[in-house]
């Protein structure tokens, strides 16, 4: 008898100590800790987006308001002798974060490598010495973007494709306008669709979501694909009509790739297949294959350093740089500032989530409204609020949804943001490099038809995949 008591204590203790750390969690969302809390990310998430205006590092503010939410929550529990429970939950929000955090270096290194080896620079030097008319290349920038922001993220696709639209559409207003509007819609709708293309299909597919059909594997994120076309080639069929139908000057210099430039594309590929295999085949997370990949490409670095010594005699354009190829240099070129303004992200959500904010958010959003219309709701709140922060507030609410409704919030979040310049990376870095042409107005010009476009891609998921609702 002793001995079943014993084994009942040791099986059900963890499940008991779970109830009770549970159990411990104060609703704070009334109390004057839940109140400073949600100023103070309402404040920092304001100073994040008059960054272009104060030039201060979007980082700062919210790293800032992270540490104060959770000091607060911290000493709050304290005080009222609830011990650990703040820990764990902490804990548990920086293991996410951590997961993300390598991800993406990884992804940022073999981008910034590439980037190194004068991969992207050979392509715009293409695109640009091939004469495009105007009109052709609307749609050349456009198709690209869309298919390249599925491999590389949406900003850097955004970035390339945005500096072929102002080299070549030079003196040429609208055509700048309408080609930086183009990319930015395609970028976004094309992250939309993989794993790859944005944070918020990374975050979806990191966290294994469990509907009642089954996980969100890799290939699942597949069936956006079309939807995703959907949502942009409705606006650029609209505003090629728009296109100046002239044809600008070709010209430009060759560029050349550096050596070793293909290879480590392939490395990227292998990287990515690495990374499915992990998750799908092998149970494991996917930062594990990414990690793993980074491993082939230290290797490759190493071999372009011993070999481009032996090489003493061949010219600086065979070899492709003077100075041997550093794999720490493109580690350290990744954009840190963004990688802490995710941690400041997913913090600070992480501590309104704890004191309460969340479960009210759920129970408003998905309780009343409904599953459909809350996930498009999200998609019209990420044009105004970056779409991480929503994304990572859905996932942390963790609503009762099928698989066809975690996929619909996944495109609203992802293409969302395409409705004001203001709503994505991309649209926020263009108006950057093309300053004082592509501007939040001119964009908001077309707000309309780039919304025709989003409510055509949910009435396209929703038909088509109506067997995953």
């Amino acid at each position: 008898m002793n001995r079943l008591t014993l084994l009942l204590t040791l099986l059900f203790t963890p499940l008991l100590a779970h109830a009770s750390e549970t159990a411990s969690r104060l609703d704070l969302t009334g109390n004057w800790v839940g109140i400073t809390a949600i100023t103070l990310f309402f404040i920092a998430y304001l100073a994040v987006m008059a960054e272009e205006f104060s030039h201060l590092r979007k980082s700062k503010p919210v790293m800032l308001a992270a540490g104060i939410i959770w000091a607060l929550i911290a000493w709050y529990y304290q005080s009222h002798d609830i011990p650990h429970v703040v820990e764990t939950a902490l804990r548990h929000n920086l293991e996410e974060y951590a997961e993300l955090m390598l991800f993406l270096i990884v992804a940022m290194t073999y981008i910034n490598a590439m980037d190194e080896r004068n991969v992207f620079e050979a392509l715009r030097s293409w695109l640009i010495r091939k004469g495009f008319g105007y009109r052709a290349l609307f749609w050349v920038t456009g198709i690209l973007a869309f298919f390249l922001s599925g491999l590389a993220d949406n900003l850097t696709t955004a970035l390339l494709m945005g500096a072929v639209v102002v080299a070549v559409g030079h003196g040429n207003q609208r055509f700048v306008v309408l080609g930086c509007i183009n990319v930015v819609v395609a970028a976004n709708a094309g992250g939309a669709f993989s794993p790859f293309g944005d944070i918020t299909t990374l975050m979806v597919w990191q966290k294994n979501i469990i509907a009642s059909n089954g996980p969100i594997g890799f290939w699942t994120f597949f069936y956006l694909f079309v939807p995703a076309l959907v949502n942009y080639l409705v606006p650029a069929a609209i505003m090629h009509f728009f296109v100046p139908n002239g044809k600008p000057e070709a010209g430009g210099k060759l560029i050349m790739m550096k050596r070793g430039a293909r290879r480590i594309i392939f490395l990227f590929l292998c990287t990515i297949a690495l990374a499915v295999s992990f998750h799908s085949m092998l149970s494991l997370p996917p930062v594990i294959g990414m990690l793993t990949g980074l491993g082939l490409l230290k290797f490759f670095a190493y071999y372009l350093r011993i070999t481009t010594s032996g090489r003493a005699q061949a010219t600086v354009s065979e070899i492709g740089s003077p100075a041997a190829f550093d794999i720490y240099r493109e580690v350290a070129r990744s954009e840190w500032d963004t990688l802490f303004f995710f941690y400041g992200v997913v913090m600070c959500v992480g501590g309104l989530g704890f004191i309460g904010y969340l479960s009210m958010a759920s129970q408003i959003m998905y309780g009343e409204w409904g599953a459909t219309n809350a996930n498009i709701a999200v998609g019209l709140i990420s044009a105004v609020v970056d779409n991480i922060p929503v994304m990572f507030a859905v996932l942390s609410m963790q609503p009762d949804m099928s698989i066809g409704q975690w996929l619909l919030v996944t495109l609203t979040a992802g293409v969302g943001g395409s409705l004001l310049s203001v709503g994505s990376a991309a649209g926020v870095a263009l108006m950057g490099q093309a300053r004082g042409t592509y501007t939040f107005f001119a964009h908001l010009k077309w707000t309309p038809v780039i919304a025709l476009g989003y409510a055509a891609s949910i009435a396209t998921h929703l038909l088509l995949n109506h067997k995953l609702f």
